[in-house]
């Protein structure tokens, strides 16, 4: 049974970077009561993130960049290796993720393949991020990459696939869509 919802108040809370909201609703309950809760929802759009991957070489694309949230929350340099990716804002995830993958690994990507769809937190953030694979080869390498906005400082890695996915192993690669997009080419790819 879908439960039934009626939005009784939704508030902002902060519009500083993304937006967070509180939001208020009814809820009927499978058993048919109605209960009344309040959620916080992080909303910072959708977004895309690829696996660029070698056939031939056995190798994939990865960055390597620092990351606020998961230094406040233990990880002591706050450096996280993970898949190319980026928020969606206007643009469709196929016209994103082209753009995102040249700006942060400087390949130019040909044929990007949509291989999910998945909510990477669906208790308090509205994010549905979507995942693409793309082979690369070295002349599909047309910049430097690095990121081109001031605050980006993006390393980017060329790395065997064996290697990148015993580092999910190791604890060196934390970040779940990385970890999606290795797992996916485990099973359908290499």
């Amino acid at each position: 049974m879908t439960p039934r919802i009626e939005v009784l108040e939704t508030q902002v809370l902060s519009d500083n970077w993304y937006v967070l909201r509180k939001v208020t609703f009814r809820m009927q309950r499978r058993d048919g009561t109605w209960e009344v809760q309040s959620r916080e929802a992080y909303d910072r759009g959708n977004g895309a993130a690829i696996l660029l991957y070698n056939n031939e070489h056995r190798t994939v694309i990865l960055t390597r960049q620092f990351r606020l949230p998961t230094y406040v929350n233990g990880n002591a340099s706050g450096m996280m290796i993970e898949a190319c990716a980026g928020l969606l804002d206007d643009e469709h995830p196929e016209e994103c993720i082209a753009r995102e993958a040249l700006e942060e690994t400087g390949y130019e990507v040909r044929e990007p393949r949509k291989v999910m769809q998945a909510y990477m937190s669906p208790g308090s953030v509205t994010e549905v991020l979507y995942f693409f694979v793309a082979e690369y080869s070295h002349e599909h390498c047309v910049a430097a990459g690095g990121g081109l906005r001031e605050e980006e400082d993006i390393e980017v890695l060329e790395m065997p696939f064996d290697t990148a996915l015993g580092s999910i192993a190791s604890g060196e690669i934390q970040d779940a869509k990385t970890i999606m997009l290795l797992q996916y080419a485990a099973l359908n790819i290499f």
